[in-house]
């Protein structure tokens, strides 16, 4: 049998099957923090501030590209956006980072465009003086809490500068959002939380079965 030659005559080697495995697992390591550095990120949720919408021990998928291709810049809160592609819009669910510990991410809902007049009054909340649809926002406690001991239940009014966020927890009287710590600059943006595809339940020590493949609205 012929040697195979690389059509100048001299003999082909053939690449080790060490070397192909390597190689293999280099690409696909690549691809995989390409994918995660612009496309999809996973996060776990470890606390109930968007109850109900998302439960404690979620492990979500975050869409990176839908708000543009971003660079985040290492131990800031910030995201440089290197390709442009689109707007946050009001109720969607972001990840964030958190612009008092750039350590940490977060994750709330968009209530407040720039521009907008946010103002909450007895829990109710009201953009550019009409009360907001919230759906998707419960409250646990049924006291109201005056201004003049914390911003939970009554603030503003006040308006969203350019190029930022304010963002609550769906979960309304258990959440630390911009009510508390102001708003979220746009350039923090991660992405949009769109599926839940694991759930574990660590109180009863099991998986969600019905929250797999959940979108997140």
């Amino acid at each position: 049998m012929e040697k195979q030659n690389n059509g100048n005559g001299a003999p082909l080697r053939k690449k080790s099957t060490f070397r192909e495995y390597a190689e293999s697992i280099a690409i696909a390591i690549m691809l995989a923090l390409i994918i995660r550095a612009f496309v999809v990120q996973a996060f776990k949720i470890p606390s109930g501030s968007m109850k109900p919408t998302l439960q404690i021990g979620d492990h979500i998928l975050v869409n990176k590209f839908l708000y543009g291709v971003k660079f985040r810049v290492p131990f800031t809160a910030l995201n440089y956006t290197l390709i442009p592609i689109g707007q946050p819009q009001r109720q969607d669910v972001i990840v964030f980072i958190y612009p008092v510990d750039p350590q940490k991410d977060f994750i709330k809902r968009v209530i407040g465009l720039p521009g907008d007049t946010v103002q909450i009054v007895d829990k109710k909340v009201f953009i550019n003086q009409q009360p907001l649809n919230d759906s998707f926002g419960v409250h646990t406690d049924r006291n109201i809490i005056s201004i003049l001991e914390q911003p939970r239940d009554n603030l503003g009014p006040l308006q969203v500068p350019p190029d930022k966020l304010f963002v609550m927890g769906d979960n309304r009287d258990e959440s630390y959002d911009s009510r508390y710590w102001g708003f979220v600059d746009q350039k923090s943006i991660i992405g949009k939380a769109f599926i839940i595809y694991w759930s574990w339940d660590s109180l009863n020590f099991g998986v969600r079965w019905n929250r797999l493949g959940k979108l997140i609205h």
